[in-house]
């Protein structure tokens, strides 16, 4: 059939990939870790080609850093990164939320029947999350985190916006992985306010949005910077 090959490399490049980000989210793959398209092609027994494709769009999206000598490396974060990275994100979720204030977004009418479910939807997102944070489960947290806020950002109707935000999340978690995973009990650490953020949002109230975010922002700066103040804690 004609295509298949292409279809099936590009599927394998897709899964590649996203092995891959499940290692480094996971903290699996340590910082500062190097390793070469031969070397993962073998691990999972493939060729070269889809595995240097999947790493070539790690990198892109910040997740690896590529060196053309000694091939590709897990970012080591520092402080100051995840200060820029919330700052990053501050400035994407705060037009948002103004979109929101001034009509202009296409955030729909929680009445309507579309909007209804998909507010649903992200609530449900919210509460697996905090339910995740309150277990102190870091790894089931990640997933519903992001696909919290990927959902989420979706209902504001611009794709560009929600892309970047998705990118800028996944590069928090993979600094702030690097720190939590030292940490042998993560109960009562970990943000849960998810569902009150999307009630917030639900009634179009974006003052009360703004600052559950800013408290989720100060709560993860506080967080991190005390882990890398005092790793041994």
């Amino acid at each position: 059939m004609p295509g298949t090959g292409a279809v099936t490399r590009s599927t394998l490049r897709q899964q590649i990939a996203d092995a891959l980000r499940d290692e480094v989210l996971a903290g699996r793959l340590l910082p500062g870790r190097e390793f070469t398209v031969k070397e993962i092609a073998e691990q999972y027994g493939v060729s070269a080609t889809p595995v240097r494709e999947a790493l070539v769009d790690l990198s892109a999206q910040g997740l690896l850093e590529a060196d053309q000598h000694r091939g590709f490396r897990v970012p080591q974060y520092t402080a100051a990164d995840h200060r820029n990275m919330i700052e990053a994100r501050s400035l994407v979720t705060d037009g948002m939320f103004q979109a929101l204030a001034e009509g202009h977004d296409d955030f729909r009418n929680p009445e309507d029947s579309r909007t209804a479910a998909a507010l649903a939807v992200v609530r449900r997102r919210g509460e697996e999350a905090r339910r995740a944070a309150a277990a102190g489960d870091l790894s089931v947290l990640i997933g519903y985190d992001l696909r919290f806020w990927r959902e989420l950002s979706a209902m504001f109707g611009n794709p560009y916006l929600a892309d970047f935000l998705h990118r800028l999340r996944v590069q928090s978690w993979v600094c702030t992985v690097q720190h939590l995973r030292r940490l042998t009990d993560l109960r009562g650490h970990l943000w849960s306010r998810h569902t009150e953020l999307v009630d917030a949002l639900a009634r179009r109230d974006d003052a009360t949005a703004r600052s559950i975010v800013a408290a989720y922002n100060a709560h993860s700066l506080a967080l991190i910077e005390r882990r890398i103040e005092r790793p041994g804690e």
